[in-house]
């Protein structure tokens, strides 16, 4: 069973590693070749997009993955009522383009939405197809479909920037990797839906899934408004800064988080009567995920003046402070992946929505406390709110897996320090006078040596298991 989680995963991450690479290369082209207000006005869509693609799910995949013996009967019903629920939302986006594109004071937006609102009703198509997958543990599959729909968008999305499309080629690029994702998955994963269809089945996952729905979209929303505001009340410009500091930082966040989370939620699940084994699992998600998250964020934060002006040009150089804040608040992501995915493998959805609730509460106060004193004063709010969400969503797991958030944040005490001390010596480092291609290098390799020879002193538990399981690989 090990061995089969651990294959899964390094299939999930291999594909997000992939996907992630391509798209960051693919991201940075555009950026070069691109204004930041186009970037800004793709943000500002994706606002209403991403909202939308919560819908999509329905949270019915994610009670597909939960349920022990979900069939066919409970796949096709879920096909046929999230493929309905697309097309119905895509015609809502239709129609409230114009009504958008007003409260932006900006008309370009009503084709844009209209074609770009395209991937809700695809995703329609791909979403239980991927459900289908993660429950199965078929890992692999999303590799060839993820891979096949970057790269090709890619080619497409960079073709059309350098043809001087504009903000279109972000649109193709968008759709095209949509289209293409669903293609592969379609045409590789065995699983179609049949001519069969029950209320009953429905209801019984709609039961679980749309307390998952509610609490994804307060997820979604709360996590866009911030986007929200700053196109409205700021600029499009001070936007694209904004996001663009979100994006390397999440580039590497996203994909450790997305490759622990779609392997272990099924794990866990499997094993949900099993409280001491489900505690293990978290316990081990929370210090594996820590150990390989934190000198990435760190490094990336202590040399992120180098990298954005090498990478993005100078142009970009104003959405340095926004990148160290992500950095920071993406560090302590995995006490929040492990510990949600151990209240939804054990099925209580019901606490999950309560943590929701009172997250988004803080979360949107906090956020309407600050909006008026500045786009970099809302930033810092994130990063305290994120502290205190951190808390919040440990909190049932002190009775559940009786595993408080002291013991958690002692678990990845080490490697954090060890982090923060390989982080302070690339600093100093970057001090010294030479081409900024060559320093960068130097400072990665010194940082990847520092904590490396680091962990081999300290003996630190994560260092020993990843070493293991890789030799254990590399033997095979």
């Amino acid at each position: 069973m090990q061995n089969k989680v651990i294959g899964n995963f390094i299939w999930r991450f291999a594909e997000r590693s992939g996907a992630q690479i391509v798209t960051f290369i693919v991201s940075v082209v555009l950026a070069r070749i691109l204004s930041p207000n186009d970037y800004g006005k793709i943000a500002l869509i994706t606002v209403f997009t991403t909202i939308m693609q919560v819908f999509v799910d329905s949270g019915l995949g994610t009670a597909l993955i939960q349920k022990k013996d979900a069939d066919d009967l409970d796949f096709s019903s879920v096909f046929y009522f999230n493929f309905v629920v697309c097309i119905i939302l895509y015609v809502l986006m239709f129609f409230a383009a114009p009504y958008i594109s007003v409260f932006y004071n900006d008309t370009s937006f009503t084709p844009i939405i209209r074609v770009i609102s395209l991937t809700i009703v695809i995703s329609g198509v791909k979403g239980i197809q991927q459900s289908y997958v993660s429950r199965n543990m078929l890992f692999k599959k999303f590799f060839f479909s993820t891979l096949g729909g970057t790269i090709f968008s890619a080619f497409f999305g960079i073709g059309l920037a350098y043809a001087g499309f504009g903000v279109w080629a972000i649109v193709a690029q968008q759709l095209s990797n949509t289209l293409i994702d669903t293609l592969i998955l379609w045409l590789t994963v065995d699983w179609r839906p049949k001519k069969i269809f029950s209320w009953d089945r429905l209801k019984t996952l709609l039961s679980f899934g749309w307390k998952m729905l509610v609490s994804s979209l307060l997820e979604t929303v709360y996590n866009n408004l911030r986007s929200l505001i700053i196109g409205k009340y700021y600029s499009s410009t001070d936007l694209a800064y904004y996001n663009q500091g979100d994006k390397l930082p999440s580039v590497f966040a996203n994909n450790i988080n997305t490759s622990i989370d779609s392997v272990l939620l099924p794990t866990m699940s499997n094993e949900q009567d099993d409280k001491e084994r489900v505690k293990s699992m978290t316990r081990r998600s929370i210090k594996i995920s820590t150990y390989i998250m934190a000198p990435i964020m760190l490094g990336l934060a202590f040399c992120a003046d180098s990298l954005v002006s090498l990478i993005l040009t100078d142009k970009w150089l104003p959405c340095v402070p926004y990148l160290r804040i992500f950095c920071i608040t993406y560090m302590f992501y995995p006490i929040h992946t492990a510990n949600l995915n151990a209240i939804k493998a054990m099925g209580c959805s019901d606490m999950f929505l309560k943590l929701e609730l009172a997250k988004k509460v803080f979360g949107i106060g906090l956020l309407f406390c600050t909006m008026q004193y500045g786009v970099m004063i809302m930033a810092y709010s994130l990063l305290f709110a994120s502290v205190v969400n951190q808390i919040i969503n440990s909190w049932p797991n002190r009775k559940l897996l009786n595993y408080t958030y002291f013991e958690q944040i002692r678990d990845i005490l080490p490697s954090v320090v060890l982090a923060v001390s390989m982080g302070i010596a690339v600093f100093f480092i970057g001090k010294i006078s030479l081409p900024m291609t060559i320093l960068l290098v130097i400072q990665i390799l010194l940082g990847i040596i520092i904590y490396t020879v680091g962990s081999a002193i300290l003996k630190l538990d994560e260092y020993v298991y990843i070493k293991n399981v890789l030799m254990g690989f590399i033997k095979k």
